[in-house]
């Protein structure tokens, strides 16, 4: 009886979480970015990782117990300097997570986009959020996250909530390392792809943010758009972007039937070689010296 009334003592004063052990992840080496793209099933978590050691978390998975933990316990392995959190979109299989991380690690930023979900988790996840003291701004075109190393985040969509639907208002992201380009395509769809592609037609800079550079055509690794939907990766889209490699967020026998087989075709026509984490787990993109590799977690 006793051990219990500690245990619910603890559990009162100390998230659970915070006992969960870390994972065993190889050390970055110096001068290196990492992006980490999580196996959170059929949802979204990507990781940051900048040469200084802070960590952008894009999206945290549906929040259930396996992948709140699963990326907690990656979180403590990366023992990031500054944690920042971005929401690309209040889908529930974004979004889901971030309560659990602020519980376990506090937030010095949060990205939070500009339409949110009338549910009493978004609700909660909002109050999370105020709680945590962290500086709170939403996020949308022209904003730029940087470290001082060089690399930088950049939003190039959206830039208005004229969009649509909630998954047309996704933030869309440029990664840039020593010349490596990451696109990070949330759940947008075809219409707005091909609205991107045309706006970068009329001139190369439009979604240069002050003297952070966004060209789209230098993408070497794409995560591709709302986890491999055949209604988004429009041929247009990866045509301007011929990225060499295409990384899928999706979960195994998924009810979406993700990714279609429409779309992984489209895919490969434009040249990519496609890695899922269905199927090899956490996809880990190392960049460095101009270079970059990739590696996997199960």
């Amino acid at each position: 009886m006793l051990l219990v009334a500690v245990i619910a003592l603890v559990h009162v004063f100390v998230p659970l979480s915070l006992l969960l052990p870390a994972y065993q992840v190889e050390a970055r080496a110096e001068g290196e970015l990492r992006v980490h793209f999580l196996d959170v099933g059929q949802g979204d978590c990507t990781l940051v990782e900048f040469p200084s050691g802070e960590v952008v978390v894009l999206d945290a998975g549906d929040g259930s117990f396996e992948h709140r933990n699963h990326l907690v316990r990656y979180l403590k392995a990366l023992a990031p300097s500054k944690l920042i959190m971005l929401l690309t979109h209040a889908d529930a299989d974004h979004y889901g997570g971030f309560r659990a991380l602020i519980g376990a690690f506090g937030a010095d930023e949060v990205y939070l986009p500009a339409l949110g979900e009338d549910t009493p988790e978004y609700a909660a996840l909002l109050k999370a959020v105020e709680n945590s003291g962290a500086e709170v701004d939403t996020i949308s075109r022209y904003d730029v996250l940087s470290d001082g190393s060089g690399a930088y985040l950049a939003c190039i969509s959206p830039k208005s909530l004229e969009e649509g639907d909630g998954n047309d208002t996704s933030a869309v992201m440029y990664l840039d390392y020593e010349g490596v380009g990451v696109l990070l395509a949330g759940d947008i769809s075809s219409s707005v792809e091909r609205r991107l592609v045309r706006e970068y037609s009329l001139m190369e800079g439009i979604f240069d943010c002050g003297e952070f550079e966004v060209r789209l055509e230098e993408t070497d690794i794409v995560k591709v758009s709302h986890h491999g939907s055949g209604y988004s990766n429009s041929e247009e889209w990866l045509s301007l972007l011929s990225p060499e490699c295409a990384v899928l967020s999706c979960g195994k026998g998924n009810a979406f039937s993700h990714p279609s087989a429409e779309a992984l075709d489209r895919i490969a026509s434009a040249g990519a070689e496609i890695y899922r984490t269905d199927e090899l787990g956490d996809i880990i993109v190392t960049i460095g010296e101009g270079k970059y590799s990739l590696s996997f977690r199960t």
